[in-house]
């Protein structure tokens, strides 16, 4: 065979398709949750900051706010990954 009929054989295969959307699906829904973010959750911690602004919350030069504002998304992506995964699991979609 060809590497022109194994690369289609491994291109059209299920999983293939299936990470392809699931990374489109993951771009988009990353940017729900940075819009998340920033619109709601920052600005309420802004209140919370000496400065008023996550955003120029930089004790000693460091850039602490950008920072918390990246690992919130961070964690609220893992958390609702993780949700997707165990109700995969339970339905038993997934090993």
């Amino acid at each position: 065979m060809s590497t022109w009929n194994d690369f289609k054989v491994f291109a059209f295969k299920g999983n293939v398709v299936d990470l392809a959307v699931a990374l489109v699906i993951g771009a988009a829904f990353t940017k729900i949750v940075t819009t998340l973010s920033d619109a709601v959750i920052m600005p309420l911690f802004s209140k919370l900051v000496p400065t008023g602004s996550y955003v120029t919350w930089a004790p000693g030069g460091i850039k602490l706010g950008l920072l918390i504002g990246a690992i919130i998304e961070f964690l609220v992506i893992a958390f609702a990954l993780f949700l997707v995964v165990t109700w995969l699991k339970r339905r038993r979609l997934l090993t």
